[in-house]
Parts: structure tokens; sequence; C-alpha cells
């Protein structure tokens, strides 16, 4: 039984409230046609007048960089603890980070930073679904996903924000330790929700995302005479079951039409139209025309961006590896952000850096026993006891620090952070119910985190 009940009540970010939700029991939701849904979804929005209109961009440095090169240096401690870097003061008093991170000091009072995340497991498998999903479970032996990630619960619950464009978008790859999508897909949701990846390198001269163009001799002209498309669905329709199979692949293939043939799609996808001076501060590398990307994807309509920059697993060569890394993330980070408040997007846009876990407090001798098994110069290994965060935008409250970690950077001191905490003020910003539940592959309802409670000190 298909049921809609009015009133008001605080509203999910696609506008249905909880009172105005479809009240559908499980052989319901699996039978009611989608054009019913659909309906019943639209009359919801409208009682409410509409949800939120927030999005994210999530910069995943995949392998994961340590807290003490980047947010959270101990220059008191024992030099094998501090490393090579010391502190620099930013706008907002008390806030230090890394010299290397000198834009971003300027504009300490636009961004927070988390001090005190933890999963306590240093398996990348383990770790990065954690970040991603809330849940640990993979790990190096067994690698397969279990849960749907932040982004893949964005495009289910909230669904685009303007008509065209994708939901769900990663930039240039969607990729956890080597996985495509990895921990940033659907999973149970199915692969309609896994985002949409656009391949190629963004600062390359005539960059063009994947499958966005018609196929080869197929104008966008002759895309747009529906009455072919629509006669094969029909045939289809005739010779399927009562499933709502086909209803669903309607919608669909809807949306991939609307995607290639959408002008307002396609003027988001180029990159090259922007502004030189602009692409320059971002940064001319991949992570930095990348992270430009995200910020036209947010503003003509996607909900959820991830931007791809790996790199970051520094066993040894730590010292040339951050000092390659961290002045990208740097520009980009501040160009990002700093863009974003000029267009006057800040408070609806959410910037979130993070990769699957930290390094150890502790540096190593470059090799784990010294020569001859030296590898290189000294570094730092797997740590996921304590985690830095950068967070900014979407009613995000900036120049806040959220926790400590003890005297030597090895554990969180005050205000420990876990993921689903993480994913619960993600989920605020976005308007998703945290408590909403979704089928899992056995049909059991579950719920997309089983615990956490938004950072209240961040709004």
């Amino acid at each position: 039984m298909l049921r809609i009940e009015g009133g008001e009540s605080r509203s999910y970010c696609d506008g249905i409230s909880r009172r105005h939700f479809l009240q559908i029991g499980v052989a319901g939701m699996a039978s009611a046609p989608l054009s019913a849904v659909l309906q019943a979804r639209a009359q919801a929005a409208a009682a409410v007048g509409g949800g939120k209109d927030t999005s994210v961009i999530l910069l995943w440095l995949d392998g994961g960089p340590g807290h003490m090169d980047t947010y959270d240096l101990k220059p008191d401690a024992p030099a094998e603890y501090r490393g090579i870097w010391r502190p620099i003061r930013t706008n907002v008093p008390g806030m230090g980070i890394s010299e290397l991170f000198p834009l971003q000091a300027k504009i300490a009072d636009k961004f927070s930073i988390i001090r005190s995340l933890h999963h306590n497991n240093s398996d990348h498998f383990t770790a990065a679904h954690y970040i991603l999903t809330s849940r640990g479970g993979p790990n190096g032996s067994n690698t397969m996903g279990r849960n749907p990630s932040l982004g893949a619960v964005a495009a289910k619950v909230c669904g685009a924000r303007r008509r065209g464009m994708p939901a769900y978008v990663s930039v240039p790859i969607a990729s956890s330790v080597g996985l495509r999508p990895g921990y940033f897909g659907g999973s149970y949701l199915g692969t309609p929700f896994n985002p949409y990846e656009t391949d190629g390198d963004p600062n390359a001269a005539g960059f063009q995302p994947n499958n966005l163009r018609p196929i080869e001799a197929l104008t966008i002209e002759r895309l747009k005479d529906r009455s072919t498309l629509r006669a094969s669905l029909d045939q289809l329709k005739r010779d399927a079951d009562a499933s709502g199979a086909i209803d669903a692949m309607d919608r669909f293939q809807q949306q991939a039409f609307e995607l290639v043939t959408s002008a307002a799609t396609r003027k988001a996808f180029d990159i090259e139209s922007e502004d030189a001076k602009l692409r320059d501060r971002y940064g001319r590398n991949t992570f930095g025309q990348s992270s430009l990307l995200a910020r036209r994807l947010v503003e003509a309509g996607s909900t959820f961006v991830t931007v791809h920059y790996g790199g970051w697993d520094h066993h040894w060569d730590l010292k040339a590896g951050m000092e390659h890394n961290l002045p990208i993330v740097d520009a980009a980070v501040s160009s990002l952000i700093t863009d974003l408040s000029e267009r006057g997007l800040l408070d609806k846009v959410m910037v979130m850096l993070c990769g699957e876990f930290s390094r150890t407090p502790r540096m190593n001798d470059g090799g784990n026993g010294g020569p001859p098994l030296s590898k290189g110069t000294p570094g730092r290994d797997h740590w996921g006891n304590a985690i830095s965060v950068l967070i900014a935008g979407g009613g995000i409250q900036g120049g806040r620090i959220i926790g400590s970690t003890d005297r030597l950077g090895e554990f969180p001191k005050d205000q420990p952070v876990t993921p689903a905490d993480l994913h619960a003020t993600v989920y605020r910003v976005l308007g998703v119910d945290p408590t909403t539940h979704f089928l899992d592959r056995s049909g059991r309802p579950t719920a997309v985190i089983d615990s956490g409670t938004a950072i209240a000190e961040l709004f």
C-alpha cells in the first residue's frame, strides 16, 4: 500500500519530511510503479517547499597524509616525532599548520580542523572503508566493499540539485586504494549510484570527460528525437514482467540522455572556458584543475563531487614526497575555498580534505630495518589512531579546532571523533536524515550509519 501523510516536520534534503515520506511496506517497495513513487515525492516536496540546496566536495588524498606533517604538528615533541617541518601561524590565533601551507594560513578563518578523528585501523582497505562508508569490514585479504559511500547515499536520497547534472561525480577517477570505484561506489544501492568518473586529466589541453559526447555519427539533434527510443522501450515493456525493472531502466536511461544532451552539463565540464588567471591560482596540475572542475560541477548542480589525489603512502622519502605534494594541496585548497567564498557559494558547498588514515607519529629509518633493507630516507607508516581533517563551508563555521591529540600525537586527548560522527556531520549539511534505512543485499533494512552524532561545535 502506498500512502502519503500530510503535516509538517523536519524535511529530507529532497524535500520529503518524515511525515510526508512514502509509507511503503517491503513488498510495496518492490512493486510500486516508479511513476507513482516519483509523483508522490513531487507532491511531498511541493508540500514542504523543497529541500536543501547544499553540496559537498571531498578532496581525497589516497594513501593517507600524516597529521604530524600537515594540520597537527608537535614542535615540542622529540625530533623523531615532530618531524621535518615547523608550524606557522595562521590568521586564527592559536591555530598552527605546516609551514608548507602558507596560502591556507591566510584563510584559516574560513575552515576548521578536526584533529581527533580515529578508527584505530592501519589496513589501507579497512581504513578507506571506514572513512568513506562509516563502517569497517574489508581488509587486504578481502577487499570487497560492503556498504554504500557518502556520495552514493547523497545521490540516492538527494539526487542532483539541478536537472541534467549528474548527482555524484568523481574527478578524474573514483579510486580507494586502487579499487575503482571501490568504496566510493553504491554497493547494495546498485551501480546507478556509483559516481560518474570523468577520466582523463582536467589539466590537459582539450580535456573531454568520459562518455559525455554522443556516439560517433549520432548528433544531439538525432538524440533529441525521442520517438525511436520511446518505441523501443514500449516494445521492451510489453515483453517484460511486472517487476518494475523497465520503469527503473527508463529513469536511468533518461538521466543518461539528459547528461549527454544538456548544454548546461557540457558547459559545466568545459574547464577551458575558465579565466586563465584563476586556473593558475588553483595550480596547473591534475589536482588543482580537478578541484576547479569540482567547483564548476557543484555550481552547476551536482550534489557530491570527489577529487582524487594519490601518492601519499610515504613509508620512506617523506621529505621529497611532502615537499612535492603539500604545495599542490595548499594552492588547490586555498583557491577552492576562496573561490567559493567570492562567488557566494561557501555557505552552500562543504569542502572536506582527508585520506583513509594518517601516518605514525614516530618516524621510521626509511626501510624498517636499515641498510641493506633501507628503501630511502625516513618516512612514516600507517596510523589510524589519530587523523586530521580539514572541513569548510556548507554552514560549517571557520577558525575552529575540534579535538586534540596527546603530547606525541599518538591518540586523541579530548573529544574523539569517529567516522560515523564525520558522516553525521556531512549528512547534516546535505539534509540527509541519518536514520534513513535501505535494504541491503540480504533484504535487511540497514541505516546509513550505525551511530554517530554531528559535530555541533562546527555549526
